[in-house]
Parts: structure tokens; C-alpha cells; sequence
């Protein structure tokens, strides 16, 4: 199979839900991260086999979205374009399905993207395609309603929601509330420090945010991110499920965000990047899915991963760089004890460097290759070799895979 190289991942900075940037949906994110991508790269858009963009909440007004924000972004007619979702693994799923496609010859030159406008994830009704003669409708807020039947209740029985998920496996790992608040400030730490020094410069995109009766703003700089998270501040806010578990432990504070943004990359093989004028960042190693207990969907970054390594004949002294999605701080810590760190443990210190969901956020569709645009650049810096991008989903399954380091 050919070399699969990464080229020019870049990003938007990340809304807060409702916030900055919930104008723009999601097919405006994803053509302004397209157009971005062309301009910046180089490449020439005609040269371009196919669009594989991931979508954790679609949605009928911009239906295959890797098409339609293709075209939203005046890029030609003749290039084809879908959709994919794998729920919180999307993302890293479009760079797979891309790299495949390459790996095998289908395709020479391949756009992974993603995107969510969490912001503008509509409310829809199932009640009325045949007609209501009496009674109410009812609406499902399709965000709140895709996490709870993220598993078919008739096998697993009701599950509330991710927190519910991340509360089960504090109490499975034994995970405590000032363990998962310690985290929490960690990420915010480090994601604060890392836009201060100026590593995320090189690959953010810029957006211009129309506003009502006045001009666009520019946003240009992640929204959600604390400066000043403290553990006093974390530790001030109620646990959402306090009320119903008194054992409970995530917080607002301790959770990852819900919200807007858009990435993308190059996906190409080896032997055509001198003829289309491209440098790499990464090489595609390899990957791997794996399924769980849906009511503990968080600890799927440990089985991936042993699968990963397992196929790749790789193992943790190979690594150099993990970008482990923080979907919840417990989640997080139970699956650094799945993986067998201890407390002390060296390897933490290779983890997350610049944040991530709980500071950077996780915009679902746009998360994995939003890690991968962070990671390629720190791997740059850090002249790590390789690097291990993971991350849980919602219904139970983890997704892993492995990037080299182009020299």
C-alpha cells in the first residue's frame, strides 16, 4: 500500500455554544475552513479526488456536507463530497476513511474535514409525518436527545446522557472530585500557556463573524479556555448530577464544552506530493475502533489503543505525543488507570501539552481533526517522532491512531 502523508492541517478557533460564533452553521464553518485549506496548501482544487467531512449532529439544511461546503466555498463542481459520523471520533474517522482511500489507490488527493455548529442544532418532532388528530407534539432537541439514545434502550436500558457515563467510571476507577478538578485546571493551564506562546498561530483560521446591524467581527482565538481556572473556582460549581447521586463529580468546570468550529487536511500519497507542490507534516501510521459497555462509553480509549498497538507492533516506548480527548476529567484519569499510568507516572507529561476538550473544547464533528491540526504543528516543535491521537465516543466505542513525523 502507498505512504499516506498529512499536509497543511489547519483550523477555526473554537465558539463557546451560543456564543461568538453561532451566526455561522455548520456549512458556513465547513466552506470557510475549505477555502482556507485550498488557499493556503496551495493545491490545486481540480486535483482533488474526493471531500470526506464528519458531522456528529446533521442536519437537512446542508445534507453531505463535505459537498455542500465544498460548493459553498466556489470550489469546482467535479469534486465529490460526503458525510460520516462516528459521534466524538468523526473527525479522526475522515482522516482513516481518507487515508484508505489513498493507501489503496482510489484516491491521490483526499480533504479530511469536519465541522459542528452545536450553536445551531435544531429541534426536530418524529409525531407528525402521518399526521396528529389530537394531542401534543412533542420536540426533541436533537443534542440532548442523540446522547441519550446513543444505545438502543430495548439492550442496554436508559442511559441519561455522557455524564451519566463519566459518573460510573469515577466510581468504577474510583476516581475523586478533587482528582478530576486538578485535571480540569490542568487543561485550562496549559491550553492558556500554549495560545500565549503563540503555538496555535501558524494553523488558525481566522473568521469574519457577520453581526446584526452592525460590521463583522474577527475571531481568531478559542472562546472557552479559563485563564484563571483555580481549584477554587472549580471547585465552587455543583456537580450536575448532585441531586439525583450524591456520590457525583462533574461539574461544569470538569466537562468538556459543546461547541462550534471547523478543521481540515490534505490526505495524499506519497508519490504525488512533488507533483502537487505539497509538504508533509505527518505520515499515517496506522489505527484502530473498538467497542464497550455504552454506560461506561469513556474507558474506549483503552481498548483502541491495545488494538492499535497489537496491529502496529507498536507500544507506549514508541510514543512520544498523546492527544487523549478530554470528554470528561474522570473519563480521562480512569483511562490513564485503564492504560496502566500510575499518579507519578513520567508519560503524563506527554499528555495533552496545549489542552483539550475541557479547555480547547470539543465541537464533535470537528474534534478529531482538530487534535490532529494541534498535534502535527507541537510535533513540529517538539521534533517527536510519533504521535498518538485518541479519544471515547458516545454509545461505546474509542478510536486511536497513530502519526509519524515527516522530517
Amino acid at each position: 500500500m502507498r505512504r499516506v502523508a498529512i499536509c497543511s492541517p489547519l483550523r477555526t478557533p473554537v465558539g463557546k455554544f451560543l456564543g461568538t460564533l453561532a451566526p455561522l452553521n455548520a456549512g458556513d464553518l465547513g466552506a470557510a475552513i475549505l477555502k482556507a485549506l485550498v488557499e493556503r496548501s496551495g493545491v490545486d482544487p481540480e486535483r482533488v479526488d474526493d471531500v470526506v467531512f464528519s458531522q456528529g449532529y446533521g442536519s437537512g439544511e446542508a445534507p453531505a456536507i463535505g459537498r455542500w461546503a465544498w460548493l459553498a466555498a466556489g470550489l469546482p463542481i467535479e469534486v465529490p463530497g460526503y458525510q460520516l459520523d462516528r459521534r466524538c471520533g468523526s473527525g479522526l474517522q475522515a482522516v482513516v476513511n481518507a487515508a484508505m482511500m489513498v493507501q489503496t489507490g482510489a484516491a491521490d488527493c483526499v480533504v479530511a474535514g469536519g465541522c459542528e455548529s452545536m450553536s445551531n442544532v435544531e429541534h426536530y418532532t418524529t409525531d407528525i409525518r402521518t399526521g396528529v388528530k389530537a394531542g401534543n407534539v412533542t420536540l426533541h432537541d436533537r443534542l440532548t436527545r442523540g446522547r441519550l439514545m446513543s444505545q438502543p434502550q430495548e439492550r442496554f436500558g436508559v442511559i441519561s446522557g455522557m455524564i451519566e457515563t463519566a459518573e460510573n467510571l469515577a466510581q468504577d476507577y474510583d476516581i475523586s472530585r478533587e482528582a478530576a478538578d486538578e485535571y480540569a485546571v490542568r487543561s485550562h493551564q496549559r491550553a492558556a500557556a500554549a495560545w500565549d506562546e503563540g503555538k496555535f498561530d501558524d494553523h488558525i483560521v481566522p473568521l469574519e463573524v457577520p453581526q446584526r446591524r452592525k460590521d463583522s467581527i474577527r475571531f481568531e482565538r478559542d472562546e472557552g479556555i479559563r485563564p484563571d481556572a483555580s481549584m477554587e473556582s472549580m471547585g465552587a460549581l455543583r456537580a450536575i448530577e448532585g441531586r439525583t447521586n450524591p456520590d457525583a463529580i462533574v461539574t461544569a468546570g470538569n466537562a468538556s464544552q459543546q461547541n462550534d468550529a471547523a478543521a481540515a487536511c490534505l490526505v495524499v500519497a506519497e508519490d504525488k506530493l512533488e507533483e502537487l507542490g505539497l509538504t508533509p507534516l505527518l505520515w499515517f501510521d496506522s489505527w484502530a475502533a473498538a467497542g464497550c459497555d455504552p454506560a461506561r462509553m469513556g474507558i474506549g480509549p483503552v481498548p483502541a489503543v491495545e488494538r492499535l498497538f497489537a496491529r502496529s507492533g507498536k507500544g507506549w516506548d514508541d510514543i512520544d505525543l498523546v492527544e487523549l480527548n478530554e470528554a470528561f476529567a474522570p473519563q480521562v484519569l480512569a483511562v490513564l488507570k485503564g492504560w496502566g499510568w500510575s499518579e507519578d507516572d513520567s508519560r503524563r507529561e506527554m499528555l495533552n501539552v496545549n489542552g483539550s476538550g475541557i479547555s480547547l473544547g470539543h465541537p464533535i464533528g470537528a474534534t478529531g481533526l482538530r487534535i490532529l491540526a494541534d498535534m502535527a504543528h507541537e510535533m513540529q516543535r517538539g521534533e517527536a517522532r510519533f504521535g498518538l491521537e485518541t479519544m471515547c465516543i458516545g454509545g461505546g466505542q474509542g478510536i486511536a491512531a497513530l502519526f509519524e513525523r515527516a522530517a
